[in-house]
């Protein structure tokens, strides 16, 4: 471990990240690394409680929570949403990628809970954003990861979303970030609950995540660590408008991405995993259940036109499944994701082991950043 702290203060020193906190569990051991500032240019040590909006590693937690649902039949695999989400069902799909917004077809079957758990339903990014029917959600999306607090609530975004064409027919691609929100709300309409109140209640409370949600109280606040970006000079800027109080709950809880949350509570939730849905000695999701979340679903054909995002690599239920050894930390049924604002967890099966990198800079695109490479290097 004490090659990770270097690699880790290497980072800090240089002046790519102001901080990180990184956790490798393997073995019967757990060693955490926090190193820097949780804020640039500050004497506010970054901390192992630290917290950080860790982005798109809230995928896997929301695919976790709508298998909740599985494991007690309220849904099924095979269930169409639009039982739940009338909104789509009859979605239109452009003609063809390249089509205009306007040139649409209608969807030649109903989305189902597997497309969104997925991420086939036929909404969300592909390899090329400059194509027609992307624009509108990549608008949406880049206001959202700006002024999460400025997204309209569940009912008045799904409506929204309802009147953008589909890019692909479901089940026929994997498609970036929509299918997780959408399954959200989705988890929200079939629970009777918030997507935030269910999440507390069947996650977080039993798997004692009491640093994770979708605000942070207000005794709290000092522990959350700032977010930026960089400049077109190379220069950190706050990416957090200076009045957004963290302490009220957003209208659109994003299960794409709008989880808060720190080292442990993530370790705890992989942990949750890597026990066959066990902790704590309580069953809280069906063995079948991890199974199904940490499976590979993709064919071939869709893991090559995602090689962008995936990089070879599958995708089960909210996150990526190895099924390559392209690089070293590659380990067959691997699963995990990251944060595009420098977050990145992942599960071992095979090991028992759990990886877990917390930064606070926003990446500049899908692929992992050197850090991140570096860190799963030093943790295989």
């Amino acid at each position: 471990m004490a090659e990770l702290r270097q690699l880790l203060k290497s980072y800090v020193d240089d002046g790519t990240v102001p901080g990180a906190v990184a956790l490798v569990s393997s073995g019967g051991r757990l060693d955490v690394e926090a190193v820097g500032s949780a804020e640039a240019g500050e004497a506010a040590p970054m901390a192992r409680d630290s917290i950080f909006r860790v982005a798109s590693i809230t995928k896997p937690i929301t695919a976790a929570a709508a298998m909740l649902l599985v494991d007690e039949g309220r849904i099924s695999l095979e269930n169409p949403v639009s039982e739940w989400l009338p909104e789509l069902a009859a979605p239109s799909v452009v003609r063809s990628p390249e089509a205009p917004v306007d040139d649409v077809v209608p969807a030649e079957r109903p989305i189902t809970v597997l497309d969104l758990l997925t991420s086939r339903a036929g909404y969300g990014f592909p390899s090329d954003f400059s194509l027609p029917a992307v624009q509108p959600l990549l608008a949406a999306v880049q206001e959202g990861m700006r002024e999460p607090h400025s997204v309209s609530p569940p009912d008045e975004w799904l409506a929204e979303l309802a009147q953008i064409p589909m890019l692909r027919q479901p089940g026929e691609a994997w498609l970036y970030n929509t299918c997780s929100d959408i399954l959200g709300v989705l988890v929200a309409r079939v629970s009777g609950r918030s997507f935030s109140e269910f999440l507390a209640e069947r996650l977080f409370k039993p798997l004692s995540m009491s640093d994770t949600g979708f605000s942070v109280r207000a005794e709290k606040l000092a522990r959350l660590a700032s977010y930026y970006a960089r400049d077109p000079s190379g220069e950190l800027s706050l990416v957090e408008s200076s009045d957004r109080d963290w302490t009220k709950e957003p209208a659109f809880p994003s299960g794409a991405g709008g989880l808060l949350s720190t080292a442990d509570d993530w370790h705890a939730f992989g942990r949750m995993l890597l026990g066959g849905g066990i902790a704590d000695g309580r069953q809280i999701l069906s063995e079948e259940s991890v199974r199904a979340i940490t499976t590979n679903y993709l064919t071939d054909a869709q893991r090559e036109a995602s090689t962008l995002f995936l990089e070879g690599q599958g995708w089960g239920f909210g996150g990526s499944v190895d099924v390559e050894a392209i690089d070293p930390w590659n380990v067959p049924g691997r699963y995990g994701w990251v944060g595009g604002t420098g977050t990145a967890a992942h599960v071992v099966p095979a090991t028992g082991a759990v990886t877990i990198l917390l930064t606070q800079v926003q990446m500049t695109g899908p692929t992992p950043t050197p850090l991140m490479r570096n860190f799963w290097r030093a943790a295989s």
